[in-house]
């Protein structure tokens, strides 16, 4: 058989079988830090055992890692155009091999034993998610409560959440979890979920107030029990013109 005819009978995977994404979806709900965790069944010694995971895939060949995040985004959540961030590369060889049972699970869906995976985080605004657009096995968590996830995607989670919560400091990232309209109150709480604190009320005012992104409405809050406050948004062609080479969110 000639070489040609051998290079013909080579059949080349879709996906790359040793590089993957893995997503850290945040949301933000009821005052709530949410993460996204897909739901699998995993059969191991007679027993079926209920396990988590984070959303993930392995990337296309004709795609650039970002893409492959934006496109496991959209087949979680239906969403599109969300704002999504690499933080980490995992290449522990064991990485899959951390529970015997998960690698059980695992190891027909793969092609080699050794993946190395890149980290992604997104941030999405849980309200403009239609849950009927949320794949069958997917829920969001608490994030203060994510516990024993599959494989090593607690060491990505907890990196994601340290990564989180540094960028936050130094960008002004939390509008991407907060509706379009929002009050200041509902500003301060997502900071203080996502931090596990409380500012001092006045120290945090004063912060928001240098802030020339920040836009006063000609509108207050409705269908609330308490006395309606003033809504703002964000500007983000401002914060560009206007930005520092460091923003500082520390309170």
């Amino acid at each position: 058989m000639t070489v040609s005819k051998i290079k013909e009978l080579v059949i080349i995977p879709e996906t790359l079988p040793t590089i993957s994404v893995d997503c850290v979806i945040f949301g933000y709900e009821e005052n709530k830090l949410k993460v996204l965790v897909r739901r699998e069944f995993v059969p191991f010694n007679d027993e079926v055992f209920l396990e988590w995971k984070l959303p993930g895939n392995h990337v296309r060949r004709n795609e650039e890692l970002c893409e492959t995040a934006a496109r496991i985004l959209k087949e979680q959540t239906g969403l599109e155009n969300i704002f999504v961030k690499q933080f980490l590369v995992f290449s522990d060889p064991n990485r899959l091999k951390r529970r015997e049972r998960d690698y059980e699970w695992v190891k027909p869906r793969i092609q080699d034993e050794r993946v190395i995976t890149v980290g992604f985080y997104s941030l999405v605004n849980v309200i403009d998610v239609d849950n009927s657009t949320l794949v069958e096995d997917a829920n969001w968590a608490n994030a203060y409560e994510i516990k024993d996830l599959m494989f090593d995607h607690n060491e990505i989670f907890d990196e994601a959440f340290k990564k989180l919560r540094y960028d936050l400091l130094h960008e002004p990232l939390a509008f991407e979890l907060l509706p379009e309209k929002f009050t200041l109150t509902q500003m301060q709480k997502l900071y203080e979920a996502i931090f596990n604190t409380t500012y001092d009320k006045r120290n945090y005012r004063r912060k928001v107030n240098k802030m020339s992104y920040l836009i006063p409405l000609d509108e207050i809050q409705t269908g609330v029990s308490h006395k309606p406050a003033r809504l703002y948004s964000y500007d983000r062609e401002i914060y560009e013109k206007t930005r520092t080479e460091r923003f500082d969110f520390r309170v």
